[in-house]
């Protein structure tokens, strides 16, 4: 990070190496070095609720639109906006290449988080005529049960296509295949996994 981004001063005390459940305690907003048993005991602090959604963004935003999201997110107040930049040699990789098929035609994704304490239910806003439509594309790993899911711990192929073109684009089919010849019964799933035919 030195030899790359020397601008930012970052040092070694301002890093944290952290399990995964480690980090689980960290983003439920408690201090670090929290101890992890608290997660089995929810009466000492409200419990944390939050939301994510994503896009991927295919026209520039226009500055009019950029100053509102900026004064939408100051009166919110509990939100934030991460903007990963795609483009460059990532446009150059084919969409079926990889599982991972936002390439070329994305200038980035935009990770919208908002997070409250039981029922203040803020939700973030959206501006959708700068991003991608039909399907409306997302984010494999900013999973949001919003653009479908199997419930109930079921896995039924039409639902999963749902939700599977918005994260895999035409990749779905593919790691349905590979999903198939891998786990046939389908042993490592969720409500937004691929699974066999």
């Amino acid at each position: 990070m030195n030899e790359t981004f020397p601008e930012l001063g970052l040092r070694r005390k301002d890093c944290h190496e952290l399990s995964w459940i480690e980090s689980v305690v960290f983003f439920a907003e408690f201090p670090l070095g929290t101890p992890i048993t608290i997660l089995l005991n929810q009466t000492g602090k409200p419990i944390p609720f939050f939301k994510a959604k994503s896009d991927y963004v295919k026209k520039p935003i226009p500055k009019k639109v950029i100053e509102y999201i900026f004064k939408a997110m100051l009166e919110i107040g509990n939100i934030w906006m991460e903007w990963n930049p795609h483009g460059g040699r990532m446009s150059e990789i084919s969409a079926s290449a990889t599982p991972y098929p936002h390439r070329a035609g994305n200038l980035y994704m935009i990770q919208y988080y908002t997070s409250w304490f039981q029922d203040e239910g803020l939700r973030p806003p959206t501006d959708d005529s700068v991003v991608s439509r039909n399907p409306r594309e997302a984010f494999q790993n900013y999973r949001d049960l919003d653009i479908g899911a199997n419930l109930y711990n079921q896995s039924n192929l039409l639902t999963a296509r749902v939700y599977g073109s918005k994260y895999f684009k035409g990749n779905f089919e593919r790691l349905v295949r590979v999903k198939t010849m891998v786990d046939p019964h389908n042993f490592f799933k969720h409500e937004q996994s691929i699974p066999p035919i």
